[in-house]
């Protein structure tokens, strides 16, 4: 029987295992996870009624990939979608106080966040010509000041990277981070036309299939939290994860001698496994770690993608304490802003039953990468940074009654200028090994939607090296 060692027990690696054993149901296959929990970053904890994210607080429908995950897991029945309120109602911190987001770019030309100047050349961006030479990496905060402006990306560039990414929008690549922009610039010479112009090709497409018009891009979760998916995960492929192992190192066993002709060896603290096949689903750095030995420039080059520090703050607050219960979905603070706090999602009002009756549960982001000795503070004093960030954005007038304090030393990577270039180099290394896999958020987008997609993937590549080895 051929056998697969995936490592890392995270959403990528929980995915590829849950399609494998789908694609290839004869494939043994061996989770190694080396904490003592499965899951990655995402985990809900519930504590004195209020229910808390540790790490992703929902996932988009952008694309199929968690709500076919979800369905064939059979949990679709316990989804629930994030509040209309939280979909139309996002806030920047800016000047002093919070103000709303517009819904479009039309809605920019009315609002006061843009000057009379900035307006202009928002409105004018359709017709700028393309960049002549597209092939040459952009930064974001680049390709948005020659599109709309210095004030739309000092603004909403800055706050777009600083609610995903947590990075800086002048590093951070945006062919890698947000490769729509540019197809969009390329094929329909205009961002604001590209939109316009995919909006009306789903609405084709839909009609096409028989279908009402899409709706506009909701969030989602479970009634009881996130970790309803991993748990679901871990009742389908549970029986082949195991936590607390650390893998050291892979290396090639003897040629011919596994079925499918290709063999590894996965070395561990404590034992040495054998497998046809070795997927690496965890995150980039740990990948460097275990692949020092067998090809020290494959390691070094995914070693070279950053990461940030992360501190999740969550506090509770009597209802009678808040000059205003919020209905939307949270506010940002751009980095150039230089608060203590990135962004604050309400949760009590995006998903039901985040919080005990007459109280609300908001969580408050901090760090990232221009502000990371903010993610080190001690506890107390990080809640109280946080604590006067709400007084100051939201009227809080009462002390907290909940906290909750999570730290991500290496939370989110940082699609750096060059990053595409870099994953282009790894793949090329990595196909010099045969039955060798990488995956995970380090090289096709950081969000749940993109490690179930790659999970996909990957798991039919693995599968097809199956097939392919055993009819040679």
């Amino acid at each position: 029987m051929a056998h697969v060692v995936i490592v890392g027990g995270g959403l990528s690696g929980l995915s590829v295992a849950f399609r494998l054993k789908q694609l290839a149901p004869s494939v043994s296959v061996t989770v190694l996870e080396p904490r003592d929990r499965t899951g990655g970053n995402i985990r809900t904890e519930t504590h004195d009624g209020f229910r808390v994210e540790c790490g992703p607080n929902g996932f988009l429908d952008r694309t199929p990939s968690v709500p076919n995950l979800v369905r064939d897991l059979g949990l679709s029945d316990r989804l629930i979608a994030a509040s209309e309120g939280s979909r139309k109602n996002r806030y920047l911190y800016l000047r002093g106080r919070l103000r709303k987001m517009p819904g479009g770019p039309f809605g920019l030309l009315t609002s006061g966040l843009l000057s009379i100047r900035g307006k202009w050349q928002l409105i004018t961006e359709p017709w700028r010509k393309p960049r002549a030479d597209a092939s040459q990496d952009e930064s974001i905060a680049e390709f948005v000041t020659r599109r709309a402006g210095k004030e739309a990306a000092d603004i909403f560039a800055d706050a777009l990277v600083t609610g995903i990414h947590a990075g800086d929008p002048t590093k951070l690549s945006v062919a890698a981070a947000f490769p729509r922009l540019p197809v969009m610039e390329r094929e329909a010479g205009s961002i604001i036309r590209g939109f316009m112009r995919a909006a009306k090709k789903r609405k084709q497409d839909a009609a096409a299939r028989g279908e009402s018009p899409p709706g506009p891009m909701r969030m989602w979760s479970f009634r009881e939290g996130l970790q309803v998916l991993v748990d679901g995960l871990m009742s389908s492929v549970g029986n082949c994860v195991r936590t607390g192992v650390r893998v050291k190192s892979v290396r090639k066993g003897e040629s011919g001698a596994s079925a499918t002709g290709v063999s590894w060896q996965v070395i561990t603290d404590t034992e040495t496994l054998t497998a046809d096949a070795v997927v690496l689903a965890c995150p980039a750095y740990e990948q460097a770690a275990v692949l020092g030995d067998l090809d020290p420039r494959l390691a070094d080059l995914a070693a070279g993608i950053a990461y940030n520090r992360i501190a999740v703050v969550a506090l509770g607050y009597r209802q009678a304490d808040c000059s205003w219960s919020p209905d939307g979905f949270g506010y940002i603070a751009p980095q150039n802003t230089r608060r203590d706090v990135l962004g604050v999602q309400w949760c009590s009002a995006i998903f039901p039953d985040r919080a005990p009756p007459g109280c609300m549960l908001w969580r408050a982001l901090c760090g990232g990468v221009n502000r990371a000795d903010v993610a080190d503070w001690d506890d107390d004093r990080l809640a109280k940074a946080v604590h006067a960030e709400m007084k100051l954005a939201m009227g809080v007038r009462g002390e907290p009654v909940f906290r909750k304090i999570v730290r991500w030393p290496r939370a989110i990577p940082q699609y750096n200028l060059g990053h595409l270039e870099r994953v282009a180099q790894i793949d090329a290394a990595s196909a010099m090994h045969p039955g060798l896999f990488l995956t995970g958020n380090a090289y096709h987008g950081v969000a749940m939607g993109d490690c179930a997609e790659q999970g996909e993937l990957v798991a039919a590549r693995v599968a097809a090296s199956m097939n392919n080895s055993s009819t040679v």
